[in-house]
């Protein structure tokens, strides 16, 4: 019985994936195109999220700073979700909503971006980090589930919104891995070029 749960475990998120590469591309596209426009005309991603996508905007962040799988010269991004210290801080002086949104105060610009992770759109710290953003002439990419839950009602035209239509949470954020790997991916085949193959050879040994 086991075993026959880990293989629908696969099946599921296969036939999640399968389905959101026909609905989700348009706005992986567009979130690519915010994010190139960013850190081609100098500005930097400011990645976020609670838990789970806290570790994925940590993800986003080494690729975007180190690389995803080819070289290229180093993008600006810093995870706001890293900084224990920071967080705990703001948390303790002010409240837990705060954590993200100060921290976008500071250091956001405009022609920045803020990309989001929250597989409820429900979390406090996550809308107020929006927020901040849009005060901040900030654009804003969103990776939510569901049906995107309170952060749908806090973007604008201008933001981009990638949308999990599932309710399960670690299919969420399974999807949510993929998107960020096209985002990196479509940012790295803007500046680069589309290579030959996905993977080479030498980094494959590396």
């Amino acid at each position: 019985m086991l075993l026959q749960r880990i293989q629908q475990q696969f099946i599921d998120s296969a036939d999640l994936k399968y389905q959101c590469a026909q609905t989700l591309s348009p706005a992986v596209e567009a979130a690519t195109g915010a994010l190139l426009a960013c850190v081609t005309g100098g500005g930097k991603v400011l990645a976020c999220g609670n838990g789970a996508s806290a570790a994925a905007a940590q993800h986003f962040a080494v690729s975007f700073v180190g690389r995803h799988e080819r070289e290229r010269p180093e993008l600006a991004a810093l995870s706001l979700a890293s900084d224990a210290a920071l967080i705990t801080g703001i948390s303790t002086d002010f409240d837990g909503r705060s954590v993200f949104a100060r921290q976008v105060r500071a250091l956001g610009q405009s022609g920045d971006v803020l990309l989001v992770l929250s597989t409820s759109g429900n979390s406090a710290n996550v809308l107020a980090a929006v927020e901040a953003a849009h005060e901040r002439d900030m654009t804003v990419v969103a990776l939510t589930g569901a049906r995107g839950g309170g952060l749908v009602q806090t973007l604008r035209d201008t933001d981009v919104h990638v949308c999990v239509p599932h309710e399960q949470p670690a299919r969420i954020l399974e999807v949510h891995h993929l998107v960020l790997h096209c985002l990196c991916d479509g940012v790295d085949a803007q500046l680069l070029g589309v290579p030959d193959s996905l993977t080479t050879e030498q980094e494959l040994a590396s």
